[in-house]
């Protein structure tokens, strides 16, 4: 069957998704995928339920989100992609031994595109023994514009991801705080779909999950200048030699996994920090929000 993938937005940490569709993964998987950009990824959930879309990639948050609103949506995760936190803490000054106490005090300008980053960095403050409400937070602008407040002097710390950050960096604007991957396993990217659709379409859904561990030992086996020659042309306005140290900093990180298995602790991470932010009220188990049977299988 043909599929409909649902992108949420253009971001270099989703490079993975790009090189598969580059690769020509899918169609050596017998997946017949075809890329729309999502009208609302908030929502993505809706738009498969309705049956308008049969696979999303992005954040399990969603998913969990989606439990939370109706516990009898069936989404399911059957195939993670980005496995860290892709989001940076820039400082105006450099800051080699950071501490999450360094927030307290400084004007902190955080992601207002989508939630997941600040319900992870507020989970990091709490576990710290911090109270995120004490800080000097902005929460308000886009991270263009918290670029911009830096450059300007009117934010201290901005939270963005690439290549944000590393055009702060290149510009000496900027200096790398704190990488949140560095925290460890955190979920972030992954395919969902209507329990539904996998149970009538399992052949569909282990061809999709065999194309993106194609793209995932790739982006493992090659350096960051072949993966950017790889997704340029999805980054059409971009500086190459931007997106090639973007893409450099990714892998130094860990940001992308080696195979398509999501791990239970990953999950759990993400759900008790939108249960700590208060995103979600109730969180949904792993047992029942993830499939991860075609990985197992596209990797025996």
């Amino acid at each position: 069957m043909s599929i409909t993938l649902l992108e949420n937005f253009r971001a270099v940490f989703y490079t993975p998704f790009y090189a598969a569709f580059s690769l020509g993964a899918y169609e050596e998987a017998g997946a017949d995928v075809r890329i729309e950009t999502s009208p609302d990824p908030a929502r993505n959930a809706e738009l498969l339920m309705s049956g308008e879309a049969q696979v999303s990639w992005g954040g399990p948050m969603r998913v969990l989100v989606a439990y939370d609103k109706n516990p009898d949506c069936g989404l399911k995760v059957f195939c993670e992609v980005v496995c860290r936190d892709p989001f940076f803490l820039i400082g105006r000054e450099p800051n080699a031994g950071f501490r999450m106490s360094d927030l307290a005090g400084p004007k902190v300008a955080t992601v207002s595109e989508v939630p997941t980053p600040w319900m992870c960095l507020q989970h990091d403050l709490r576990l710290a023994g911090l109270d995120p409400q004490t800080l000097k937070r902005i929460p308000d602008r886009t991270m263009g514009e918290n670029a911009d407040a830096l450059r300007a002097g009117d934010a201290d710390v901005i939270q963005v991801f690439q290549p944000f950050a590393e055009e702060l960096i290149r510009e000496g604007a900027g200096h790398v705080w704190y990488q949140a991957a560095e925290r460890g396993l955190t979920t972030y990217t992954a395919f969902y779909a209507p329990g539904s659709f996998l149970r009538e379409n399992p052949e569909s859904a282990l061809g999709m999950t065999r194309a993106m561990a194609k793209a995932e030992r790739w982006l493992a086996e090659n350096d960051a200048e072949a993966v950017a020659s790889l997704v340029k042309p999805w980054f059409e306005d971009m500086d190459f030699d931007l997106l090639a140290q973007a893409i450099a900093r990714y892998k130094s990180i860990g940001l992308w996994n080696r195979n398509p298995y999501l791990a239970q602790a990953s999950f759990d991470w993400l759900r008790d920090a939108c249960l700590s932010g208060g995103l979600i009220e109730t969180g949904v188990s792993y047992e029942q929000a993830v499939d991860m049977r075609f990985v197992e299988q596209a990797t025996a």
